[in-house]
């Protein structure tokens, strides 16, 4: 009864440990041939960014035709005070 406790023991760190390498040889192999690997959070990260952005310009827009700034005024000079 031990001895075939045993053995299937054995035979299935045998197996995790040839599965372990296939997996480590197999994950080398992909890393190699991913050049063209996209990340998809910066992705992401940038399209939410533009998004953004976007909004922003069209908000400041609607404020600048609701608010339109006008050109800046010379400020007099003050006179001296008479004393």
């Amino acid at each position: 009864m031990y001895g075939l406790a045993a053995q299937v023991t054995g035979q299935r760190g045998r197996q995790t440990a040839l599965l372990a390498q296939f997996r480590s040889r197999d994950a080398q192999n992909t890393m190699s041939q991913d050049d063209k690997l996209i990340d998809l959070n910066a992705e992401r990260a940038k399209r939410v960014h533009d998004l953004n952005d976007k909004r922003l310009n069209e908000v400041r827009q609607a404020f600048e035709q609701a608010m339109p700034l006008g050109k800046a005024k010379k400020k007099p000079k003050n006179k001296p005070k008479k004393r």
